[in-house]
């Protein structure tokens, strides 16, 4: 099984090696590793270069993390494809095995599993232990861990990628989009899966959340999906953050 991994980037020289070694070393080998930087100033790209497992690889400017998804998935061509964030890695060598043989021993089309997020010493600060999906369980504020999330090819080629609209909450939409609306098949992995580095723009204080939940508000509306708001942010609320002490 073919697996396309998408990693987007941008002036990411002090993180990106051990996320490109986390690739090069994992232990299934058909992997499709494509990388979509954004113009970086830095050695970023000269980074990518060193590594010869790398499939592609393009450097240009693009308008935003969920253009550059997109265009990470025009060129990827595996059975199943997922994206790895510049500064986080695979929790283990055997991480896309795993996912691989999930998708093999089961007839689904999504697998997704746990993370854990580490800070820049390499510590465990936090768990995000996911759930099987269930109906309704994303109006209760619930979505699983897109570093965690593959999904195959056929079902990007049906459903389309991501809404570049958004700015933070592009991957709720999506996930929206292909479990709530189109009922697309998924498969929990109850393991962990990736290691996700604390600080990115969707973990930067209180007026990245307000912009992710009125873009979720946002992502209801554009698929039809009758949410209360106040209900909605609620349960935002109620979720627990499950902290390594």
């Amino acid at each position: 099984m073919k697996v396309s991994i998408i990693t987007i980037t941008y002036n990411a020289e002090n993180t990106i090696f051990n996320s490109l070694n986390s690739v090069f070393s994992q232990s299934h080998k058909n992997i499709e590793h494509i990388i979509v930087d954004g113009g970086s100033k830095d050695n970023t790209v000269k980074i990518c270069k060193e590594f010869n497992h790398i499939s592609k690889l393009i450097s240009e400017p693009d308008k935003g993390v969920y253009d550059a998804f997109n265009k990470g998935l025009k060129l990827a061509t595996g059975d199943i494809i997922g994206f790895l964030n510049a500064d986080d890695v695979f929790f283990n060598e055997n991480s896309v095995q795993e996912i691989a043989n999930a998708f093999s021993n089961t007839e689904t089309d999504i697998v997704y599993g746990n993370l854990d997020y580490v800070n820049k010493e390499g510590k465990v600060v936090r768990n995000w232990i996911s759930k099987s999906y269930e109906k309704g369980l994303i109006k209760k504020a619930w979505m699983p861990a897109h570093p965690t999330f593959y999904c195959k090819k056929e079902v990007y080629d049906q459903l389309g990628g991501y809404n570049d609209g958004f700015k933070i909450a592009g991957d709720f939409e999506l996930c929206l989009r292909f479990l709530e609306v189109n009922k697309v098949s998924s498969y929990y992995l109850n393991k962990k899966l990736v290691k996700m580095l604390v600080g990115g723009i969707s973990n930067s204080g209180f007026k990245s959340k307000w912009t992710i939940y009125k873009e979720e508000l946002r992502a209801f509306k554009i698929n039809n999906i009758f949410i209360n708001p106040l209900s909605f942010f609620l349960f935002k609320l109620k979720k627990i953050k499950q902290y390594i002490s």
